[in-house]
């Protein structure tokens, strides 16, 4: 009467934050210097100094940074003070806390998040430049 189908496990995508993070500094920890890496590395804990990469930078909630951060996408969700240079693009997800600059092509802001400081977004020589948008209501 019922027709069986065949169990087939389901595939669970797996985020980025637990896929291919190669290094991970854990909540309650502490680092004071110049990190370098070239793939994806989480901070969950307190960091001082700076950073520089072409590739991913997960800051987590539990996060404290201050640094001056080049890479090529930041993701961040903590505490951030100081400047953030982005090659690709820049993801604030809440409960996100940033003072500083940020100067990145793709800017994304989740509400929740809280930002003080300078945004620059410069596009690159072969992106369409878009029609400015006008705020306000019109009656």
């Amino acid at each position: 009467m019922f027709n069986k189908k065949e169990k087939v496990p389901m595939r669970k995508e797996t985020p980025i934050e637990k896929s291919e993070i190669k290094a991970f500094l854990g909540p309650g920890s502490q680092f004071e210097g110049k990190l370098v890496f070239n793939e994806i590395v989480r901070l969950d804990g307190a960091f001082r100094g700076e950073v520089t990469s072409h590739d991913t930078l997960i800051v987590g909630e539990s996060a404290d940074i201050q640094a001056d951060v080049q890479v090529g996408t930041l993701i961040l969700s903590g505490k951030f003070k100081g400047n953030v240079k982005a090659k690709t693009r820049v993801e604030l997800r809440a409960p996100a806390h940033v003072d500083g600059t940020i100067e990145t092509p793709a800017l994304s802001v989740e509400d929740g998040v809280t930002l003080n400081g300078t945004i620059t977004m410069n596009i690159g020589e072969n992106a369409s430049a878009g029609k400015p948008v006008e705020g306000g209501i019109k009656k």
